[in-house]
């Protein structure tokens, strides 16, 4: 299909949840695959679910309507394969059996409905399926259960399922916070997995605290509004946590950006994770975008598709889609990286993955204006719907590609706001890389087997470019122009050898 990958058919999954029932469309089963579609419907399944033990006649009547809007969408989209699965509401209530009954007939097929260890399980293997090698504890807040669950790079470990998702507390506590909070540290007492997380990362998951993530980020002022990867040290976390649950939520910044379906439930999902925090005393608070919908996908992967880098997995589609010559992306990894081995910089953790990366999207700027090119490829990489990457990583590759199109000193405030996700170490590779690129496309236009044709590397006090000798032409004023910007970036003088 025009626009998309087409390397396998389409998957839905819809997730009938406490709070929302959602459907997500992804372009196709992959280790890191594009959201087609996403849309949900706040039905509220789980409101009073605690205290009636009873599904309510409008919230069901509201996801019955969603269901059937979502399963015309999906004919329409011509989805290959749909998951429709249910939680906590559908699972706790005396009538869950009954909306069930209705739910299949609206989608015309069965649905799934998970067990609180399955639920727990399927939110670790989403973080893991976001994340590169992450390590603590993953907590998935919904309407109606917190579940809680270690993770060791590629591996689950055992997980607990809790009453106390948003609305469930707000329930159970006739909407006092003091109440709820003692309902939460009952909860909590004696938990390993809360153990588990001391000292290490605790993966936030759901709406709730993306949202609560979102009016942190506005009142500290960050720079890059992605949620997914977004890292905040626990005990900052814990006192905005302990602002929220104290303040009239309307008189927080950008809660206009959070639903108003969502917003009542904002102190209870800051109560549980100030409580979290409290007992499990994590290094850090991780905002995961990837939950149970993604866990589902990364089930079904196979096992080789699963140890895939989901970083380079998407940069590389983002080079088959929108690079003039993607083959050419390849030669400028082998070029780039004899460029860095010969520089002799101190090697660092996962710096090879991030200049490949950044190799990768290097050109996917050129149907624009050349005047924008960098601004818009700068935000476009920094907002994509990358995983496997961080905030600081997400600045790097933005900058580098931002660089590369822009000159090494061209002005942008959003520029100058990622630049501050970096250390001047990194700052120094971003200009590097940039620097690199710079002369690499004035050579080869972006087309592939040129490259490989010519060198770029440091001898002694010297940069050097060789060309082979049926290429003697490429020399020119530009390109010795941009080769003695990149040496004196490096301190060194520049020289073009003839073959």
């Amino acid at each position: 299909m025009q626009g998309r990958l087409s390397l396998g058919d389409t998957i839905a999954i819809i997730d009938i949840g406490s709070n929302s029932v959602r459907l997500v469309v992804y372009e196709m089963l992959a280790r890191a695959p594009a959201q087609v579609f996403n849309e949900k419907e706040m039905a509220g399944l789980g409101r009073h679910v605690a205290t009636t033990g009873r599904l309510s006649e409008d919230a069901m009547r509201r996801a019955l309507e969603a269901l059937q809007r979502f399963r015309i969408l999906c004919e329409a989209m011509q989805v290959g394969t749909l998951r429709v699965i249910a939680t906590a509401a559908a699972r706790e209530a005396a009538n869950g059996p009954e909306f069930l009954a209705r739910a299949q007939q609206a989608m015309g097929q069965p649905i799934e409905l998970i067990s609180g260890d399955r639920e727990a399980y399927l939110s670790g293997l989403g973080v893991i399926s976001g994340f590169a090698e992450p390590h603590g504890v993953a907590g998935d807040l919904g309407g109606g259960s917190l579940e809680l669950v270690p993770i060791d790079g590629d591996r689950v470990g055992e997980g607990v399922s809790l009453p106390i998702g948003g609305l469930a507390l707000m329930d159970r506590s006739k909407g006092s916070l003091r109440a709820a909070e003692k309902i939460v540290r009952e909860q909590l007492a004696n938990h390993p997995q809360i153990a588990a997380m001391r000292g290490k990362d605790f993966f936030a998951v759901g709406g709730t605290w993306r949202a609560l993530a979102t009016l942190h980020q506005h009142q500290s002022g960050y720079p890059l509004s992605v949620m997914h990867g977004y890292t905040v040290p626990a005990p900052d976390v814990a006192d905005f946590a302990r602002l929220v649950e104290r303040a009239d939520a309307s008189v927080l910044g950008a809660i206009e950006s959070v639903s108003s379906a969502r917003r009542p439930l904002l102190a209870y999902g800051a109560v549980v994770l100030d409580q979290l925090i409290k007992r499990g005393r994590p290094r850090a608070v991780v905002i995961s975008a990837s939950g149970v919908r993604e866990g589902l996908l990364h089930e079904m992967l196979p096992e080789s598709e699963r140890r895939v880098d989901p970083l380079l997995r998407g940069a590389h589609d983002y080079n088959q889609l929108r690079a003039r010559d993607p083959r050419h992306a390849l030669d400028l990894i082998a070029w780039v990286d004899g460029l860095v081995e010969s520089v002799g910089l101190p090697e660092e953790p996962g710096r090879r993955r991030m200049q490949d990366a950044a190799c990768l999207l290097s050109d996917i700027g050129w149907r624009a204006h050349p005047d924008y090119r960098g601004e818009q490829s700068l935000n476009v990489i920094a907002h994509a719907a990358f995983s496997g990457v961080d905030h600081p990583g997400r600045a790097f590759l933005a900058l580098t590609v931002f660089h590369r199109y822009a000159g090494a000193k061209s002005p942008s405030l959003t520029a100058e706001g990622l630049r501050r996700l970096l250390t001047p170490r990194q700052l120094e590779r971003v200009q590097l890389l940039a620097g690199a690129f710079r002369v690499a496309y004035l050579l080869s236009a972006g087309m592939s087997g040129l490259l490989p044709r010519t060198t770029l590397a440091c001898s002694g006090n010297r940069l050097v470019l060789t060309l082979s000798r049926e290429l003697n032409a490429l020399s020119s004023d530009r390109v010795s122009g941009r080769l003695k910007q990149l040496a004196k970036l490096l301190g060194r003088e520049h020289e073009i050898r003839l073959g």
